[in-house]
Protein backbone atom coordinates (compact mmCIF):
# COMPACT_ATOMS: atom_id res chain seq x y z
CA UNK A 1 0.00 0.00 0.00
CA UNK A 2 1.51 3.28 -1.47
CA UNK A 3 1.66 6.20 2.02
CA UNK A 4 0.28 9.52 0.25
CA UNK A 5 0.07 10.98 3.74
CA UNK A 6 2.35 14.56 3.54
CA UNK A 7 5.18 15.28 6.04
CA UNK A 8 4.86 17.96 8.18
CA UNK A 9 7.40 20.11 6.12
CA UNK A 10 4.88 19.32 3.35
CA UNK A 11 1.80 20.56 4.65
CA UNK A 12 4.30 23.97 5.75
CA UNK A 13 5.28 24.31 2.40
CA UNK A 14 1.15 23.53 1.04
CA UNK A 15 0.11 26.16 3.37
CA UNK A 16 2.78 28.89 2.91
CA UNK A 17 1.20 29.22 -0.79
CA UNK A 18 -2.09 28.26 0.20
CA UNK A 19 -1.55 31.71 2.12
CA UNK A 20 0.11 33.44 -0.69
CA UNK A 21 -2.87 32.70 -3.17
CA UNK A 22 -5.27 33.85 -0.56
CA UNK A 23 -3.41 37.43 0.66
CA UNK A 24 -1.14 38.34 -2.83
CA UNK A 25 -3.24 36.74 -5.76
CA UNK A 26 -6.97 36.41 -5.66
CA UNK A 27 -7.33 40.52 -4.24
CA UNK A 28 -6.04 40.82 -7.88
CA UNK A 29 -8.53 38.84 -9.90
CA UNK A 30 -11.09 41.88 -10.00
CA UNK A 31 -8.56 44.14 -11.74
CA UNK A 32 -7.59 41.16 -13.57
CA UNK A 33 -10.76 40.80 -15.06
CA UNK A 34 -11.50 44.33 -15.76
CA UNK A 35 -8.37 44.75 -17.98
CA UNK A 36 -9.16 41.59 -20.17
CA UNK A 37 -12.62 42.87 -20.56
CA UNK A 38 -11.24 46.12 -21.72
CA UNK A 39 -9.09 44.34 -24.46
CA UNK A 40 -5.68 44.38 -22.31
CA UNK A 41 -3.40 41.95 -20.52
CA UNK A 42 -4.59 41.03 -17.68
CA UNK A 43 -1.03 41.45 -15.70
CA UNK A 44 1.73 42.86 -16.77
CA UNK A 45 5.35 40.88 -17.51
CA UNK A 46 6.38 43.34 -14.57
CA UNK A 47 3.28 42.86 -11.74
CA UNK A 48 4.68 39.12 -12.37
CA UNK A 49 8.34 39.76 -11.48
CA UNK A 50 7.19 41.50 -8.42
CA UNK A 51 4.87 38.84 -7.03
CA UNK A 52 7.64 36.31 -7.86
CA UNK A 53 10.48 37.84 -6.21
CA UNK A 54 8.15 38.77 -3.04
CA UNK A 55 8.01 35.03 -3.77
CA UNK A 56 11.70 34.23 -3.29
CA UNK A 57 11.90 36.35 -0.50
CA UNK A 58 10.16 33.24 1.84
CA UNK A 59 12.79 31.05 -0.03
CA UNK A 60 10.22 29.89 -2.92
CA UNK A 61 12.10 29.95 -6.14
CA UNK A 62 12.57 27.16 -8.95
CA UNK A 63 10.43 24.44 -7.42
CA UNK A 64 11.40 21.70 -9.82
CA UNK A 65 15.06 23.22 -10.55
CA UNK A 66 17.92 21.49 -9.02
CA UNK A 67 19.50 23.27 -6.34
CA UNK A 68 23.13 23.87 -7.82
CA UNK A 69 20.85 26.33 -9.90
CA UNK A 70 19.48 27.41 -7.11
CA UNK A 71 16.54 25.89 -7.13
CA UNK A 72 14.52 24.01 -4.32
CA UNK A 73 13.82 21.14 -6.09
CA UNK A 74 10.81 19.62 -4.16
CA UNK A 75 9.94 16.77 -6.36
CA UNK A 76 6.67 15.87 -8.55
CA UNK A 77 4.28 15.15 -5.23
CA UNK A 78 4.78 18.55 -3.93
CA UNK A 79 5.01 20.31 -6.94
CA UNK A 80 1.58 18.82 -7.98
CA UNK A 81 0.16 20.38 -4.47
CA UNK A 82 1.23 23.79 -4.84
CA UNK A 83 0.21 24.07 -8.76
CA UNK A 84 -3.31 22.88 -6.74
CA UNK A 85 -3.14 25.52 -4.99
CA UNK A 86 -1.77 27.90 -7.52
CA UNK A 87 -5.10 26.80 -9.64
CA UNK A 88 -7.64 28.34 -6.85
CA UNK A 89 -6.78 31.51 -8.54
CA UNK A 90 -7.65 32.28 -13.01
CA UNK A 91 -4.75 35.23 -12.55
CA UNK A 92 -1.63 33.37 -14.25
CA UNK A 93 0.93 33.64 -11.75
CA UNK A 94 3.87 30.64 -11.60
CA UNK A 95 7.03 30.89 -9.19
CA UNK A 96 10.20 32.34 -10.82
CA UNK A 97 13.40 30.14 -11.10
CA UNK A 98 12.01 27.85 -13.88
CA UNK A 99 13.29 27.12 -16.87
CA UNK A 100 12.29 24.07 -19.73
CA UNK A 101 13.38 20.93 -18.61
CA UNK A 102 15.67 20.07 -22.14
CA UNK A 103 17.70 23.17 -21.09
CA UNK A 104 19.76 21.48 -19.02
CA UNK A 105 20.69 19.23 -21.93
CA UNK A 106 22.60 22.06 -23.21
CA UNK A 107 26.41 22.22 -22.81
CA UNK A 108 28.14 24.30 -20.61
CA UNK A 109 28.34 27.49 -23.14
CA UNK A 110 24.51 27.31 -23.69
CA UNK A 111 24.07 27.15 -20.10
CA UNK A 112 25.98 30.34 -19.46
CA UNK A 113 24.06 32.44 -22.18
CA UNK A 114 20.10 30.46 -22.06
CA UNK A 115 19.87 28.23 -19.21
CA UNK A 116 21.12 30.16 -16.68
CA UNK A 117 19.95 33.09 -17.58
CA UNK A 118 16.46 31.90 -18.11
CA UNK A 119 16.48 30.48 -14.80
CA UNK A 120 17.21 33.77 -13.03
CA UNK A 121 14.46 35.58 -14.77
CA UNK A 122 16.58 37.70 -17.38
CA UNK A 123 15.42 35.74 -20.64
CA UNK A 124 12.15 34.70 -22.00
CA UNK A 125 11.91 30.82 -23.87
CA UNK A 126 9.30 29.38 -25.82
CA UNK A 127 9.06 25.55 -27.36
CA UNK A 128 8.43 25.90 -31.41
CA UNK A 129 7.46 22.40 -32.34
CA UNK A 130 3.68 22.57 -33.63
CA UNK A 131 3.10 23.79 -37.01
CA UNK A 132 -0.30 24.27 -39.10
CA UNK A 133 0.25 20.45 -40.02
CA UNK A 134 1.95 18.72 -37.15
CA UNK A 135 0.80 18.87 -34.12
CA UNK A 136 0.52 15.72 -31.25
CA UNK A 137 2.03 13.84 -34.61
CA UNK A 138 5.63 15.60 -34.08
CA UNK A 139 6.89 13.41 -37.08
CA UNK A 140 4.79 15.72 -39.35
CA UNK A 141 7.38 18.44 -38.88
CA UNK A 142 7.77 20.18 -42.18
CA UNK A 143 10.08 22.94 -41.08
CA UNK A 144 13.81 22.55 -42.49
CA UNK A 145 17.40 23.54 -41.53
CA UNK A 146 19.92 23.41 -44.22
CA UNK A 147 23.58 23.21 -43.40
CA UNK A 148 26.07 26.28 -44.68
CA UNK A 149 29.25 26.55 -43.04
CA UNK A 150 29.01 26.96 -39.60
CA UNK A 151 25.64 27.81 -39.75
CA UNK A 152 22.05 26.09 -40.76
CA UNK A 153 19.47 28.01 -42.40
CA UNK A 154 15.78 27.55 -40.63
CA UNK A 155 12.89 28.03 -43.02
CA UNK A 156 8.92 27.32 -41.82
CA UNK A 157 6.23 28.16 -39.54
CA UNK A 158 5.32 27.65 -36.15
CA UNK A 159 2.09 27.72 -34.68
CA UNK A 160 0.17 28.03 -31.07
CA UNK A 161 3.62 28.29 -29.21
CA UNK A 162 3.04 29.26 -25.73
CA UNK A 163 4.62 32.43 -24.80
CA UNK A 164 5.65 33.05 -28.55
CA UNK A 165 5.17 36.81 -28.72
CA UNK A 166 7.33 37.26 -25.54
CA UNK A 167 10.06 35.24 -25.92
CA UNK A 168 13.61 36.70 -26.81
CA UNK A 169 14.84 32.88 -27.93
CA UNK A 170 13.25 29.65 -28.91
CA UNK A 171 14.05 25.98 -29.15
CA UNK A 172 12.88 25.52 -32.58
CA UNK A 173 12.83 22.37 -33.96
CA UNK A 174 13.57 21.71 -37.80
CA UNK A 175 14.37 19.02 -40.13
CA UNK A 176 17.94 18.82 -40.56
CA UNK A 177 17.63 15.16 -42.99
CA UNK A 178 14.40 14.29 -44.73
CA UNK A 179 15.57 10.95 -46.08
CA UNK A 180 16.31 9.53 -42.78
CA UNK A 181 13.41 11.82 -40.80
CA UNK A 182 16.22 13.35 -38.81
CA UNK A 183 14.78 16.86 -36.53
CA UNK A 184 17.33 18.87 -34.83
CA UNK A 185 16.39 21.31 -31.88
CA UNK A 186 18.39 24.85 -32.40
CA UNK A 187 18.71 27.69 -30.08
CA UNK A 188 17.41 30.90 -31.55
CA UNK A 189 17.57 34.19 -30.73
CA UNK A 190 15.19 36.31 -31.64
CA UNK A 191 17.84 39.08 -32.99
CA UNK A 192 18.52 36.07 -35.58
CA UNK A 193 15.09 37.01 -37.72
CA UNK A 194 12.61 35.06 -36.50
CA UNK A 195 9.48 36.91 -35.93
CA UNK A 196 5.92 36.28 -34.09
CA UNK A 197 2.48 36.90 -34.71
CA UNK A 198 -0.13 36.73 -31.84
CA UNK A 199 -2.99 34.38 -32.73
CA UNK A 200 -6.53 35.23 -31.35
CA UNK A 201 -8.40 32.68 -29.09
CA UNK A 202 -11.62 31.73 -27.07
CA UNK A 203 -9.37 32.74 -24.08
CA UNK A 204 -7.23 34.46 -22.49
CA UNK A 205 -4.42 32.42 -23.69
CA UNK A 206 -2.25 34.09 -26.40
CA UNK A 207 -0.05 31.77 -28.16
CA UNK A 208 1.96 32.82 -31.25
CA UNK A 209 2.98 31.78 -35.01
CA UNK A 210 6.51 32.07 -35.52
CA UNK A 211 7.53 32.66 -39.19
CA UNK A 212 11.39 31.27 -39.88
CA UNK A 213 12.24 32.87 -43.22
CA UNK A 214 16.11 32.29 -44.71
CA UNK A 215 16.98 32.36 -40.15
CA UNK A 216 20.37 31.80 -39.88
CA UNK A 217 21.45 30.03 -36.95
CA UNK A 218 24.97 28.72 -36.03
CA UNK A 219 26.13 25.03 -35.93
CA UNK A 220 27.36 26.10 -31.99
CA UNK A 221 23.22 26.60 -31.19
CA UNK A 222 21.86 22.78 -31.70
CA UNK A 223 20.71 21.63 -28.34
CA UNK A 224 21.64 18.26 -27.36
CA UNK A 225 23.07 16.44 -31.02
CA UNK A 226 22.17 16.90 -34.74
CA UNK A 227 19.33 14.85 -35.53
CA UNK A 228 18.79 13.65 -32.18
CA UNK A 229 15.59 16.25 -31.36
CA UNK A 230 12.34 14.35 -31.65
CA UNK A 231 13.81 12.87 -28.17
CA UNK A 232 14.27 16.17 -26.71
CA UNK A 233 10.65 17.08 -28.00
CA UNK A 234 9.34 14.02 -26.14
CA UNK A 235 11.37 14.91 -23.14
CA UNK A 236 9.96 17.97 -23.12
CA UNK A 237 6.14 17.01 -23.70
CA UNK A 238 6.10 14.33 -21.52
CA UNK A 239 8.04 16.60 -18.60
CA UNK A 240 4.83 16.69 -16.53
CA UNK A 241 1.76 16.59 -18.02
CA UNK A 242 0.38 15.92 -14.37
CA UNK A 243 0.79 19.40 -13.16
CA UNK A 244 -1.41 20.41 -16.05
CA UNK A 245 -4.90 18.34 -14.41
CA UNK A 246 -3.01 19.54 -11.04
CA UNK A 247 -3.92 23.29 -11.94
CA UNK A 248 -7.61 22.17 -12.64
CA UNK A 249 -8.27 20.57 -9.54
CA UNK A 250 -7.52 24.28 -7.46
CA UNK A 251 -9.75 25.80 -10.50
CA UNK A 252 -12.19 22.87 -9.89
CA UNK A 253 -12.34 23.02 -6.03
CA UNK A 254 -12.69 27.23 -6.38
CA UNK A 255 -15.51 27.04 -8.56
CA UNK A 256 -17.37 24.22 -6.80
CA UNK A 257 -17.04 26.54 -3.30
CA UNK A 258 -18.38 29.33 -5.31
CA UNK A 259 -21.84 26.87 -6.95
CA UNK A 260 -22.12 25.65 -3.14
CA UNK A 261 -22.37 29.26 -1.70
CA UNK A 262 -24.40 30.43 -4.44
CA UNK A 263 -26.75 27.41 -3.97
CA UNK A 264 -27.04 28.43 0.02
CA UNK A 265 -28.56 32.05 -0.95
CA UNK A 266 -30.30 31.70 -4.61
CA UNK A 267 -34.26 30.57 -3.75
CA UNK A 268 -36.65 29.69 -5.86
CA UNK A 269 -40.55 28.96 -5.23
CA UNK A 270 -39.56 29.71 -1.28
CA UNK A 271 -36.61 27.81 -1.18
CA UNK A 272 -32.44 27.31 -1.18
CA UNK A 273 -31.91 25.85 -5.19
CA UNK A 274 -29.45 23.88 -2.76
CA UNK A 275 -32.44 21.72 -1.23
CA UNK A 276 -33.02 21.30 -4.91
CA UNK A 277 -32.36 17.57 -5.64
CA UNK A 278 -30.90 18.45 -9.30
CA UNK A 279 -28.83 20.93 -8.11
CA UNK A 280 -27.67 18.48 -5.09
CA UNK A 281 -26.38 15.91 -7.82
CA UNK A 282 -24.76 18.11 -9.70
CA UNK A 283 -22.65 19.26 -6.23
CA UNK A 284 -21.93 15.76 -5.05
CA UNK A 285 -20.74 14.27 -8.76
CA UNK A 286 -18.37 17.43 -9.03
CA UNK A 287 -17.64 16.74 -5.13
CA UNK A 288 -16.35 12.96 -6.06
CA UNK A 289 -14.41 13.64 -9.57
CA UNK A 290 -12.80 16.58 -7.74
CA UNK A 291 -11.24 13.52 -5.38
CA UNK A 292 -10.46 10.69 -8.56
CA UNK A 293 -8.79 13.26 -9.95
CA UNK A 294 -7.11 14.65 -6.82
CA UNK A 295 -5.73 10.88 -6.35
CA UNK A 296 -4.99 9.97 -9.81
CA UNK A 297 -2.62 13.35 -10.31
CA UNK A 298 -1.00 12.28 -6.86
CA UNK A 299 -0.67 8.72 -8.37
CA UNK A 300 1.06 10.40 -11.47
CA UNK A 301 3.55 12.72 -9.41
CA UNK A 302 4.33 9.86 -6.74
CA UNK A 303 5.52 7.89 -9.98
CA UNK A 304 7.45 10.35 -11.11
CA UNK A 305 9.44 10.93 -8.01
CA UNK A 306 10.13 7.02 -7.88
CA UNK A 307 11.86 7.56 -11.24
CA UNK A 308 8.85 5.00 -12.57
CA UNK A 309 7.26 4.75 -15.89
CA UNK A 310 4.96 7.12 -15.49
CA UNK A 311 3.13 7.82 -18.65
CA UNK A 312 0.03 5.99 -18.75
CA UNK A 313 -0.20 7.76 -15.35
CA UNK A 314 0.27 10.97 -16.51
CA UNK A 315 -1.85 10.22 -19.82
CA UNK A 316 -4.99 9.15 -17.84
CA UNK A 317 -4.22 12.32 -14.99
CA UNK A 318 -5.04 14.65 -18.20
CA UNK A 319 -7.11 12.92 -19.91
CA UNK A 320 -9.32 12.78 -16.91
CA UNK A 321 -8.60 15.95 -15.43
CA UNK A 322 -9.73 17.80 -18.81
CA UNK A 323 -13.15 16.12 -19.52
CA UNK A 324 -14.10 16.30 -15.83
CA UNK A 325 -12.67 20.42 -15.16
CA UNK A 326 -14.70 20.83 -18.41
CA UNK A 327 -17.95 19.31 -16.83
CA UNK A 328 -17.56 20.76 -13.65
CA UNK A 329 -17.08 24.39 -14.33
CA UNK A 330 -20.04 23.52 -16.83
CA UNK A 331 -22.30 22.62 -13.78
CA UNK A 332 -21.07 25.65 -11.82
CA UNK A 333 -22.14 28.03 -14.51
CA UNK A 334 -25.68 25.90 -14.74
CA UNK A 335 -26.59 26.46 -11.22
CA UNK A 336 -25.38 30.21 -11.29
CA UNK A 337 -28.00 30.42 -14.15
CA UNK A 338 -28.22 34.03 -16.34
CA UNK A 339 -25.52 35.36 -13.81
CA UNK A 340 -23.00 32.67 -14.53
CA UNK A 341 -23.36 33.52 -18.31
CA UNK A 342 -22.33 36.85 -17.94
CA UNK A 343 -19.19 38.42 -17.26
CA UNK A 344 -19.83 40.11 -13.63
CA UNK A 345 -18.56 36.78 -12.20
CA UNK A 346 -15.42 35.06 -13.21
CA UNK A 347 -17.17 31.30 -14.19
CA UNK A 348 -17.52 32.38 -18.19
CA UNK A 349 -13.67 33.26 -17.94
CA UNK A 350 -12.86 29.25 -16.24
CA UNK A 351 -15.08 28.17 -18.73
CA UNK A 352 -13.34 29.50 -21.38
CA UNK A 353 -9.98 28.35 -19.79
CA UNK A 354 -10.30 25.17 -19.02
CA UNK A 355 -11.36 24.47 -22.77
CA UNK A 356 -8.20 24.70 -23.33
CA UNK A 357 -6.93 21.95 -21.07
CA UNK A 358 -8.51 18.99 -23.13
CA UNK A 359 -6.45 20.86 -26.12
CA UNK A 360 -3.13 21.71 -25.47
CA UNK A 361 0.07 19.57 -24.71
CA UNK A 362 -1.79 16.29 -26.10
CA UNK A 363 -5.49 15.80 -26.87
CA UNK A 364 -7.86 14.48 -25.00
CA UNK A 365 -8.05 11.81 -28.63
CA UNK A 366 -4.20 11.24 -27.85
CA UNK A 367 -4.40 10.35 -24.63
CA UNK A 368 -6.64 7.56 -24.95
CA UNK A 369 -4.78 6.53 -27.90
CA UNK A 370 -1.82 6.70 -25.43
CA UNK A 371 -3.57 4.79 -22.70
CA UNK A 372 -4.88 1.86 -24.90
CA UNK A 373 -2.13 1.16 -27.03
CA UNK A 374 -0.24 0.88 -24.37
CA UNK A 375 -2.81 -1.71 -22.70
CA UNK A 376 -3.37 -3.50 -26.22
CA UNK A 377 0.87 -3.52 -26.24
CA UNK A 378 0.98 -4.74 -22.33
CA UNK A 379 2.95 -1.80 -21.85
CA UNK A 380 1.24 -1.33 -18.79
CA UNK A 381 -1.84 -3.20 -17.18
CA UNK A 382 -5.43 -2.49 -15.67
CA UNK A 383 -4.40 -3.16 -12.29
CA UNK A 384 -2.04 0.09 -12.38
CA UNK A 385 1.35 0.38 -11.78
CA UNK A 386 1.31 -0.14 -8.38
CA UNK A 387 -0.61 -3.44 -8.57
Amino acid sequence: MVDFSLTEEQREVRDWVRTFVRKEIMPLEPEVLRRERSGRPGIERSELRELQLKAKESGFWGVLTPEEYGGMNLGAVMAALLEAELGRSFVPFRFGGWADNILFYANDEQKETYLKPTIAGERRSCFAITEPGAGSDARAIRATARRDGDDWIINGEKTFITGGNEADFTMVFAVTDKEKGAVTCFLADREMGWKSQPIETMGEWGPAALTFDNVRVPHRNILGEEGRGFELAMRWIGQGRYLLPARAIGACERLLEMGIDYARTRETFGLPIGERQAIQWMIADSAVEIEALRWLVLSAAWQVDQKMDSRQAQSMAKLYGGVKANEIVDRVLQIHGGMGYTRELPVERWYRELRLLRIYEGTDEIQRRTIARNLLKGHASVRGALA
